[in-house]
């Protein structure tokens, strides 16, 4: 057959069925041939004082939206002590937790709620390792990180995390 590459052409298109995951009630997956693969999801990235500073914030977010990435909502802001401590109470008895609440409340930041499929290991991926030195090029970080400090971003590291700062940012 010509132009097919001795395929036969198909006659109908697969269709994705929307079903219920058992034990995960009201949580729809798509499901293909048998195998579930995640639907939407929501996280937060945060661009940080050091990018804004740097005029980085466009490529953040061209980068986020070419990933395929859907920003809903997003201002800028000057996030207050208060707020930053609440932000990163899970490192309060860290001995960096002043460092990181210093920091972040430095200066303006952007706040974006994210939405896409697997938006958080996407986010994850898409930013790098925390520490910019380890980070592969490609990345946010691997980029135009420098220091483990100023990492240039935030985004949640899981579902339940992306939830709760959600609600500190967009509430």
């Amino acid at each position: 057959m010509r132009g097919t590459g001795g395929r036969q052409p198909r006659e109908r298109s697969e269709r994705i069925r929307l079903t219920e995951s058992p034990g995960r009630r009201g949580s729809p997956e798509a499901k293909r041939g048998g195998i579930f693969t995640n639907m939407e999801q929501s996280t937060l990235l945060i661009v940080k004082p050091d990018a804004v500073r740097r005029g980085l914030t466009g490529e953040v977010l061209r980068r986020v939206e070419a990933k395929g990435l859907r920003i809903d909502e997003m201002r800028m802001m000057r996030i207050d002590t208060a707020l930053a401590e609440r932000h990163y109470a899970e490192h309060q008895d860290k001995p960096f937790f002043a460092e990181l609440v210093g920091f972040i409340s430095s200066g303006d930041v952007v706040v974006a709620r994210l939405t896409g499929e697997q938006a958080v290991p996407v986010l994850r991926t898409l930013m790098g390792p925390t520490d910019p030195a380890q980070a592969p090029p490609g990345t946010i970080r691997g980029d135009f990180g420098t220091v483990i400090t100023e990492n240039l971003v935030h985004g949640s590291d899981s579902p339940e995390s992306a939830e709760r700062e959600l609600a500190l940012f967009f509430s």
